[in-house]
């Protein structure tokens, strides 16, 4: 609401420095503030405005991890996270927005102060309680909203209700009662509420919902009434602090006992949560299991938690003041330690449950949970490791997460934990064991050789000592993706088919998939047709007995690698096409990037040079992207080579580079359906005067869905994708665009609609 002259100040100040800190007391608006900036300034950054949310990061040693995540950057080379931040956002014309730094003030200003020397187009906005402190920052605290001159003229009921603060206090008050508006009856009460608050937005928003009891004046007369016992009968303007803590401390007291305590328990949780989560977390020591839903629900109400829906379920956060508020409360009532460990145990139990029930078809529901819950299993790890004798808990965690650091964007993340937990626990068990060979293919993924070697002959030990067939099963895998990747094909063979005999005497489905999908790919390498498609079909048969779709994914694409050698081009671009629509859907760009691979090589086999260019320019971006070409597939580069070689020579050296930037300059989005279509984007030109859009063709198709009122769950059924890849799709709308409502997205599709048909707005 409002914020017509900060807005434009910032804006003036983001033209003249490229890093600009707004400050200011907690629930001020610089959120808001920033995020509207955001949205006003995105068609000047051609490469992006991302939002990177910090509110839930204690860790000053994950920020580089958490702003690469934020820009959907997956590093899978063994480089620090900082290396590949600065080397993805070199050239990029960008806007990064950091949210809520001043717990990590002096981990962003290193990081800020490190990215803007080595990336001269990039410009970073800042809201923070306090400034950076760093060389070239522009800071502007952000005042609280804009009330009526007091020693002015009484305004009209018109000019009152056009106040920046009383618009945002009627606008929330009609939530409650549909249809208030200021009138002569109330403009006094409406005014005084508004200037006893200050204007800080989040005190509006938090008072207005006691208009469900209350009148107007009955609210004003109880804010005057708390505000005047705090200060001793002083009438003086309150500091904005002791305003909003006071207004906070209000809120509490209007909850009921169990209310409280609920509140407080719930602060433990990092980002968001579920029921079932606040059932296991927060019930027990006087609150029942069965009462939980009902005093969430009343939370809700008072706007403590606000709702989130999701197609699986439905979610709550807490806005970061009030959650520490919470934990004050915690803390003075003795149950910090309680609660923090229930946290860890129920996130323990999460993981565990996960990694059981991955290979299945509950798959990408886990995988899009854990995603939801990274910042809770982060508050997990963390506690695990920084409390006495807790180490061993942390490293099992870790281990047990490995699907979610390989599919999402946590990979370095991962291997840090992972990393940690084994130096914390050097004892020889099993568990230490997992921990080392789980490890050792994330380093393996990372083209990290020698480390990957020194952990798996290490684990090989404690596998023989232990007598652990599974553990010895897992090493021979893994040791046979190594000697690929230093071209001993035989001894990778004999590896393979030793942990494939480990797995079926274990009856253990994932290491066996792995091993005869690996297994496959080296048959076909040495030339052994029959051998590979066998064991490509007995991977194939694995999974399907599982209903397993990842894994599958994977022995489809080796399939097609073999299938393509055989000449049989037509079937090897279905086998690729089938994997990569499921890559696709989980968002996998790894998988992505070798289907595209096998694409371009099929392509260039057909005498299809062009294509196989395009298709080799496309690359050229995922591979940068994730840090490491053909990553734990270090192989099949031979095949990547004579594909280039061919093309080249077919094309011509001047055609060839035409084709390949052309592939090149396709979005990600682009270059699959390019893949899978055969069919290049149309752009028509755009008219005089008009702006491009900020979104990717398949991004403004899935925003054209949210127009139309389609749910996450019924978008990813429309379009064939997982519920996660269609949130992701929907959360990086958003971001684009500087909206924060799905509302705001089907206005804007409406102004892109009449744009497109000519017709002007008014």
């Amino acid at each position: 609401m409002g914020r017509r002259h900060e807005t434009a100040e910032v804006k003036r100040m983001l033209s003249a420095s490229r890093l600009v800190t707004l400050t200011g007391v907690g629930g001020v608006g610089k959120t808001r503030l920033a995020l509207r900036v955001a949205e006003d300034a995105r068609r000047a950054f051609p490469d992006g405005v991302w939002l990177v949310e910090l509110a839930a990061l204690a860790d000053p040693g994950l920020l580089a991890q958490s702003v690469s995540e934020a820009l959907e950057l997956r590093d899978h080379s063994s480089r620090p996270a900082v290396e590949a931040l600065v080397d993805h956002l070199r050239d990029k014309q960008a806007l990064i927005l950091l949210d809520n730094c001043e717990q990590l003030v002096e981990a962003c200003a290193l990081l800020t102060g490190r990215l803007l020397r080595e990336a001269p187009r990039l410009r970073v906005l800042v809201t923070s309680r306090q400034a950076l402190g760093t060389a070239g920052e522009q800071t502007l605290p952000v005042p609280a909203l804009a009330l009526p001159d007091a020693e002015g003229p009484r305004l009209s009921v018109a000019a009152l209700a056009q106040c920046d603060a009383v618009r945002l206090f009627v606008e929330r008050a009609g939530a409650i009662l549909p249809g208030f508006a200021v009138t002569e009856a109330n403009r006094d009460a409406v005014e005084g509420v508004c200037r006893r608050l200050d204007g800080i937005p989040l005190g509006i928003e938090l008072a207005a919902v006691r208009l469900r009891a209350l009148s107007v004046q009955q609210l004003l007369d109880r804010l005057d009434d708390r505000f005047r016992l705090l200060t001793t009968g002083s009438r003086a303007v309150l500091p904005r602090h002791q305003t909003l803590r006071s207004l906070v401390d209000w809120s509490y007291d209007l909850c009921t006992g169990k209310e409280q305590l609920m509140w407080a328990r719930i602060s433990v949780f990092a980002g968001s949560l579920d029921l079932e989560a606040a059932e296991a977390v927060c019930g027990g020591d006087g609150i029942d299991r069965d009462e939980v839903l009902d005093l969430v629900a009343g939370l809700v109400d008072k706007s403590v938690l606000i709702r989130e829906d999701h197609p699986e379920a439905v979610r709550y956060r807490m806005l970061d003041t009030l959650r520490h508020y919470g934990r004050e409360r915690l803390a003075t009532a003795g149950e910090e330690a309680v609660r923090l460990r229930r946290h860890r145990d129920y996130y323990q139990r999460l993981a565990a449950t996960a990694r059981a029930e991955l290979f299945g078809p509950s798959q990408v529901p886990w995988f899009t949970r854990l995603q939801q819950e990274h910042a809770n299993l982060r508050t997990a790890l963390e506690y695990s490791f920084a409390e006495p004798g807790q180490a061993a808990a942390g490293l099992g965690i870790a281990t047990d997460l490995l699907y979610h650091w390989i599919t999402s964007y946590y990979l370095t993340e991962g291997r840090g934990w992972l990393d940690r937990g084994l130096f914390l626990c050097p004892e020889p068990t099993e568990a230490r064991a997992r921990a080392l060979w789980t490890d050792g293919w994330l380093a393996i993924i990372q083209s990290d050789i020698d480390a990957a070697a020194a952990m798996l002959a290490e684990c090989r030990e404690l596998g023989a000592r232990l007598r652990q067939e599974a553990i010895l099963g897992y090493v021979a895998l893994y040791s046979g993706m190594i000697a690929m990747c230093r071209d001993d094909t035989e001894s990778a063979i004999g590896l393979y088919e030793e942990a494939a005999a480990r797995h079926r005497a274990t009856h253990d489905p994932v290491g066996l998939a792995l091993a005869l999908i690996r297994l496959s790919l080296a048959h076909s390498f040495l030339g052994d047709s029959p051998r590979a498609i066998a064991v490509g079909e007995e991977s194939l048969a694995v999974c399907d007995a599982h209903q397993e779709g990842w894994h599958r994914a994977y022995a489809t694409m080796a399939l097609g690698v073999e299938v393509w050698r055989q000449g049989d081009y037509e079937r090897a671009t279905a086998l690729e096409r089938e994997s990569l629509n499921f890559n696709r859907s989980l968002d996998d760009p790894l998988g992505v990037g070798v289907n595209l691979e096998v694409m371009a090589w099929i392509s260039a086999s057909q005498s299809h040079h062009q294509r196989a260019a395009r298709l080799l320019g496309a690359l050229r971006n995922i591979w940068h992207h994730i840090g490491a070409p053909l990553s734990g597939y270090g192989h099949l580069v031979r095949y990547h080579e004579s594909c280039e070689a061919d093309t080249r020579r077919s094309l011509g050296k001047q055609a060839f580079q035409a084709a390949v930037k052309e592939g090149a300059r396709l979005s990600y989005d682009e270059a699959l359906t390019y893949a899978l279509q055969d069919q290049l984007p149309t752009r028509a030109p755009a008219g005089e005067g008009e702006q491009p859009s900020p979104l990717t063709p398949r991004e403004t198709e899935i925003a054209r869905l949210v127009a139309r009122g389609l749910s996450n769950k019924e978008i990813a059924a429309a379009l064939v994708i997982a519920q996660r890849t269609a949130e992701g799709h929907i959360e990086r709308i958003l971001s684009k665009l500087g909206f924060n409502s799905r509302a705001q997205v089907a206005v804007w599709v409406a102004g892109q609609n009449r744009s497109e048909h000519g017709v002007e707005a008014e």
